[in-house]
């Protein structure tokens, strides 16, 4: 799977939409989907170019941010050109979340903005993000907004896997009643320029360092009475694990209510599971009771509970698809 984030603020430090989808790309790739971002504010003279990084792509993010009014000129140049000179049957196969930050008004208005031309330009627009961020400061501190983009994130991420399907806009019937611009082939040249603009490899090795910072943001308050049976599910783990040659991984299952973490280590045929706090897991899986008991009666799995969002997932996305392998509950 292939996701392409475009940002058309301006750059400036402390821009409320950067750090948003800093923490996009980061999800995106614990979910082992290829992130591609392109800056539009730094390539002012490709902008035109830029409809032909949409082939291949199964998602992208139209991120900007409204800084005295509407989505800014960079952003709309890239529309503009994706309705003169973009593939619009793959355009037509694309899901979009469209991203909007506000320093002063009118961030849900630039996200329905967004929304529409795309859904004119006949793509599938997903649910996304608007809000209101005068400083910086109050998206670094507030873990419930990292909570908010997560989500975001695994919506997206299932909607693409399961092609969801939608009822047809009206918007899209403009396309019938206006003349549009033919594509259009670029020259060598302009490929080759396109080549150089669409790669941002040092802003992602840089925000891959923040791939750890989520380890611990699903750490729950407990609001209802904790349980302290430390106890339960271990056997029914124990009976029915299979071992895989060369399998080894760490699996950390926060179940809420409970006041420690059902930690599973798997080594080769070796399975070692308890509860316990901070123990590191490479892959860290939280959900409730309940739906940890659906899967251990057979009557759903760990994938489908993912794709579903009856849990959470953080991690190597093929080690947490292994759980229904190792542990073969469903018949």
């Amino acid at each position: 799977m292939k996701v392409n984030i475009y940002y058309g603020g301006r750059g400036f430090f402390g821009d409320p939409t950067k750090y948003v989808i800093r923490k996009m790309q980061s999800v995106f790739e614990e979910l082992n989907v290829t992130v591609e971002r392109f800056d539009l504010y730094d390539m002012k003279s490709a902008i035109t170019t830029l409809p032909k990084t949409l082939k291949g792509v199964d998602g992208i993010v139209l991120a900007t941010t409204v800084e005295w009014y509407g989505i800014g000129g960079y952003m709309q140049q890239f529309l503009d050109a994706c309705w003169l000179y973009g593939d619009k049957e793959a355009i037509s196969k694309i899901y979009m979340c469209p991203v909007c930050m506000s320093t002063t008004y009118g961030e849900r208005e630039g996200k329905m903005n967004l929304a529409t031309a795309w859904e004119i330009l006949g793509g599938k627009p997903c649910s996304g993000i608007c809000g209101y961020i005068p400083e910086i400061s109050t998206l670094e501190t507030n873990e419930e907004y990292d909570t908010i983009i997560e989500k975001k994130v695994e919506n997206m991420y299932r909607s693409i896997s399961q092609k969801f399907a939608s009822f047809p806009a009206s918007n899209k019937a403009i396309k019938q009643k206006i003349s549009v611009t033919q594509n259009v082939d670029f020259t060598p040249q302009e490929t080759e320029q396109l080549s150089i603009y669409a790669s941002d490899e040092e802003y992602v090795a840089r925000q891959k360092e923040d791939i750890k910072e989520l380890t611990g943001i699903f750490h729950t308050k407990l609001e209802n009475q904790e349980t302290d049976d430390e106890s339960r599910y271990i056997d029914d783990f124990k009976r029915v694990f299979k071992p895989q040659a060369g399998l080894n991984v760490i699996y950390r299952i926060r179940i809420k209510n409970f006041k420690r973490d059902l930690i599973i280590k798997v080594a080769n045929a070796k399975l070692d599971i308890y509860y316990g706090t901070n123990e590191y897991g490479d892959v860290k899986l939280e959900m409730n009771p309940e739906i940890l008991e659906q899967i251990i009666k057979g009557e759903n799995s760990f994938q489908r509970m993912f794709m579903n969002g009856k849990m959470t997932s953080k991690g190597d996305f093929n080690l947490m698809r292994a759980l229904d392998s190792i542990f073969p509950f469903v018949g």
